[in-house]
């Protein structure tokens, strides 16, 4: 074998499902790979981070039901490194924890091919604690036991419930529904008190986690009158009596609401991170991308004689960084600008503007293209020349604004386009037909138009829109959706307004 040829497995645990769990070492190997081998649970979060150029196989392990054998997958892990690939075995919660690491590790062992294992958080752990379950607790017990619920159809428990009923700890039981009363019975068999404080904690980590709270003696009754939801652990401990008084997943201002955000690609993530500090689930969902236009010659004309514009219109975060990129890409700088005025529709427009050194002038008091335009009208005499770098698709409504002042000379030159874009990992319209997701984040009429391309068909009364300002709320509500308005168009406000109206429904 060619050892210059091989390349490397790394075993990633990937967490319970909240990405903001997933570890950084893991989020950087992820970021570095080829070929990605993944379990049905690793959270949609995390499969998004996989880069679009590496190879992504399913083998789809969840409890009994495999789509590849096991020993096909140890297989494949060899026969990608042996390609010379970065190959990442992404794993829910923690490669060594009932997650068969060890397994694929003694054939690559065996194979000669190198490997790093980046343990993950194991449910076992985190999805009590999300649920105000602390696992140990010096005043109920010292210990903590965690045990496969999972058994072989038709064989019996292997497990010592003797033993650990005498430990007195608190046992966590993974992959275990389907066998709780079969759990349960082993442990009050074993002489543990029915009455010994027992959960199921379901979907957790996620916006959907539930828990049924009972005891031994009562639990598997209480599942079947309510119904269990997987996936689930089951807890045992006095602890469990910690979690309504512990609890704090869920009383966060955005706590159990799933929110989608549609934003491009490159501005998503502040938004998102703003949610993910409230509390809420966020399904990160590009509606559409900004791509520049090359071989612009109209806006390399512009650049060549900007000394003779007095006002340079920017109507988007991506207009300026588009704008200032083709500049720099034309061998000029900033002091070309020395003589303009800068004209920005909102806040988070003269943010972006900001960022390259450059206070903008002028923002109208109401975030839109029509307001936009009124302002500046009102700045001119007559006789101005101004230049707007923006979108082939933008808002008339800002020229015909402009237009009510004669004699204006105005440069519109499309500097990007807007090209609508689907997600490989979320399936929107399922997301919100089964009521997953709770709202959806619309930041600009493109935004609504680009999710209703990847969602043809959904019943749009369904959605739950929340808009960052006017031309936005129509876009959304020409569909049929129920919409609500930030009072600013920003997203600060955006995300004020979220929270209002969240509230107010759950108070109900």
């Amino acid at each position: 074998m060619d050892n210059k040829k091989t390349g490397k497995v790394w075993l990633v645990g990937a967490g319970p499902s909240d990405p903001g769990l997933f570890t950084i070492k893991g989020k950087q190997v992820l970021e570095e790979a080829q070929v990605v081998v993944y379990d049905a649970l690793v959270g949609d979060g995390i499969l998004q981070m996989i880069p679009e150029k590496a190879q992504k196989i399913n083998v789809g392990k969840r409890s009994s039901n495999h789509t590849m054998p096991q020993e096909k997958i140890s297989g494949l892990l060899v026969e990608k490194a042996r390609e010379g690939k970065r190959v990442v075995r992404l794993k829910g919660g923690d490669p060594f924890l009932f997650g068969r690491g060890g397994e694929e590790i003694e054939l690559l062992v065996k194979e000669g091919i190198p490997y790093e294992v980046v343990p993950g958080i194991t449910s076992a752990i985190a999805v009590p604690a999300y649920q105000g379950i602390p696992v140990t607790h010096r005043d109920f017990c010292s210990s903590v036991h965690i045990i496969t619920g999972h058994k072989r159809a038709g064989a019996s428990y292997d497990i010592d419930f003797e033993a650990l009923v005498r430990t007195g700890g608190t046992l966590v039981f993974l992959m275990g529904v389907s066998s709780l009363p079969d759990i349960c019975n082993g442990l009050l068999d074993a002489g543990m008190r029915p009455d010994m404080p027992a959960a199921l904690l379901m979907r957790g980590t996620t916006a959907k986690q539930e828990r049924i709270l009972a005891t031994v003696g009562t639990l598997a009754q209480e599942v079947r009158k309510h119904g269990a939801r997987t996936p689930a652990i089951i807890v045992v401990g006095a602890v469990c009596t910690l979690a309504d008084t512990f609890s704090w997943y869920e009383k966060q201002p955005l706590g159990g609401a799933k929110v989608m955000v549609t934003r491009p690609k490159e501005r998503i993530g502040k938004t998102a991170a703003k949610l993910r500090a409230l509390g809420a689930q966020v399904v990160e969902l590009p509606a559409i991308d900004t791509v520049k236009r090359q071989d612009n010659t109209r806006l390399q004309e512009a650049l060549g004689r900007l000394h003779s514009y007095q006002w340079i219109v920017f109507t988007s975060p991506a207009g300026v960084r588009f704008f200032f990129e083709e500049l720099r890409d034309s061998g000029r700088d900033v002091r070309c600008l020395a003589g303009a005025r800068f004209a920005v529709i909102g806040s988070g427009t003269a943010k972006e503007l900001f960022s390259y050194g450059i206070q903008a002038d002028l923002m109208p008091e109401v975030y839109d293209a029509e307001h936009l335009g009124a302002a500046l009208a009102a700045q001119c005499t007559g006789g101005e020349r101004i230049l707007i770098p923006r979108a082939a698709q933008g808002s008339l409504q800002l020229i015909q604004r402009l237009a009510e002042k004669e004699t204006l000379e105005i440069d519109d030159i499309a500097t990007y386009d807007t090209q609508y874009v689907s997600d490989e990992w979320i399936d929107a319209k399922e997301e919100l037909e089964t009521g997953q997701t709770d709202y959806v984040l619309f930041t600009s009429a493109s935004t609504v138009h680009g999710f209703a391309a990847v969602t043809q068909g959904l019943d749009y009364t369904k959605v739950k829109a929340v808009c960052i300002g006017r031309q936005t709320e129509e876009a959304a509500a020409s569909l049929g959706m129920r919409t609500w308005r930030a009072k600013q168009a920003s997203t600060d406000s955006l995300v004020e307004r979220l929270v209002e109206v969240y509230t107010e429904n759950r108070q109900k």
